[in-house]
């Protein structure tokens, strides 16, 4: 039995990414698709004490590349961003339990392509963060012909799955029918319930980035992604 979930790779995505993560065996990052601008793959929110603002990566205005392909014209924005987040959250219980990261990440390296970044924040939080054990692989790595809904089945056929876990948008395009020929069970991540935690705002924000969870509870924070769907686990005590 495998289970398998296959995603772009997004900037410093929500909680809900890493609680797909952590359903699964292997997470396959997709990025050798279509670029799509105003996504999620150069920008997310982020919570101040006056509502919602977004980090947004500048990557220029090509329609026409492939998430891997988009590359950085200059590296300004990683000041910046760093800045932003210190301003937002440096009065946060945990802020500065993460910040030399942080700080590593944007002010001590250069990066060159948006999906090495993303993906490299995705693991470390995953993994050093979150303690999730999942395995990580990239789609290249795999068989995948064909075109959308095709091309996706044969990933995941080549990547030995039998349970394929998936956001609910996909339902769009997925034929379920195809997958269960295969032998391959869809499970369609469920979203709802996740507890709020301490916030610095006005009213609680849940659809922001992983960063506002971790500044704000620190250790505590994989039992608002996963942990609270166990009636016995204590916030306090993971």
């Amino acid at each position: 039995m495998k289970r398998v979930a296959v995603l772009q790779s997004n900037y410093l995505p929500w909680k809900g990414y890493f609680d797909i993560i952590h359903d699964v065996d292997i997470f396959i990052f997709y990025d050798d698709l279509q670029y799509t601008k105003n996504d999620w793959r150069n920008r997310n929110k982020v919570v101040t004490p006056n509502g919602l603002k977004w980090l947004t990566i500048p990557v220029g205005t090509n329609k026409h590349r492939l998430v891997i392909d988009v590359v950085f014209t200059d590296g300004k924005w990683q000041k910046d961003h760093f800045n932003k987040i210190c301003t937002c959250y440096e009065k946060a219980p945990f802020f500065k339990t993460y910040e030399n990261f942080f700080k590593e990440i944007y002010l001590g390296t250069s990066w060159k392509y948006l999906y090495e970044l993303n993906r490299y924040l995705i693991k470390q939080i995953a993994c050093e963060f979150l303690g999730i054990k999942t395995k990580f692989a990239d789609s290249r790595d795999f068989e995948a012909h064909g075109i959308k809904h095709e091309k996706l089945l044969n990933l995941l056929i080549s990547a030995d799955c039998t349970t394929y876990v998936s956001g609910p948008a996909a339902k769009n395009y997925i034929i379920e029918e195809d997958y269960k020929n295969v032998g391959i069970e869809i499970v369609w991540k469920d979203y709802s319930g996740y507890p709020e935690y301490p916030q610095i705002g006005k009213t609680f924000e849940p659809y922001v980035s992983i960063i506002d969870l971790l500044f704000n509870v620190g250790p505590a924070a994989p039992y608002y992604i996963w942990g609270w769907r166990n009636n016995n686990t204590d916030a306090h005590s993971i």
